[in-house]
């Protein structure tokens, strides 16, 4: 069974990138041993030498506190020391902030951030989105990750394809802050590119298996959406 089973919050280590630790430790001059004292004196953190050498080397990873800790003893941004965040507590984690700022900066209360962020599924309205978006400096599809949405957008992409498109630019501007235009655009062009493919499948000499194309089209409707809009 487990540790969530008994109803314990278990939070994701950020991606932690070892190489750098040790290059701004090097940097500054210091031993590990260093570190592990600036831990202790400033931070109240027992943390051993051999411990911050585990971490340079990829064997063990700092959590959260851990990590915001060392950032201060290396004299850097909790981002310096982190790989490519994905999830929305690392994203945070990486921008230094704590749950009940971004929450203020969002327009949320601190206790639903929470909830969201520990389940790792965003439930903001589209204010509180583009806010997110903001606060965190994420790019459309880095905020697609990090809010867990990726399978409701593909879902809501088939559906614009294959049926009414109009019908469903609110709902992905719900999830994406984009302008509204450029949305439409990129709805329009998946809709025709569809049934572009759908009329040569119909069509007179048309092979036994040509309507393959229109379904690997919708498998792949995500990557066909974020090709549009970098195009």
């Amino acid at each position: 069974m487990t540790l969530r089973s008994y109803g314990v919050r278990v939070h994701s280590t950020p991606p932690f990138n070892a190489p750098a630790a040790r290059r701004l430790r090097e940097a500054l001059g210091m031993a590990p041993g260093h570190v592990a004292y600036g831990l202790r004196a400033q931070y109240g953190l027992h943390v051993a030498p051999d411990t911050v050498v585990a971490w340079e080397r990829g064997l063990q990873a700092p959590e959260s506190r851990e990590l915001t800790a060392l950032a201060g003893v290396l004299w850097c941004s909790p981002g310096e020391l982190l790989g490519m965040p994905q999830s929305l507590r690392e994203h945070r984690i990486a921008r230094a902030l704590d749950p009940e700022e971004l929450a203020r900066r969002v327009g949320m209360d601190p206790s639903t951030y929470r909830r969201m962020e520990d389940a790792g599924r965003w439930r903001g309205n589209e204010r509180q989105t583009a806010a997110l978006a903001e606060t965190l400096s994420l790019t459309p599809r880095e905020l697609l990750t990090a809010t867990g949405r990726g399978e409701e957008l593909a879902e809501l992409l088939r559906s614009a394809a294959t049926t009414r498109w109009q019908a469903y630019v609110r709902p992905v501007a719900k999830m994406l802050p984009l302008p509204r235009r450029r949305l439409e655009d990129a709805l329009q062009r998946l809709h025709a590119d569809y049934h572009a493919r759908m009329a040569a499948t119909s069509s007179w000499g048309a092979s036994a298996g040509s309507g393959k194309s229109g379904r690997d089209f919708l498998d792949r409707i995500a990557e066909h959406f974020w090709a549009l809009l970098s195009g």
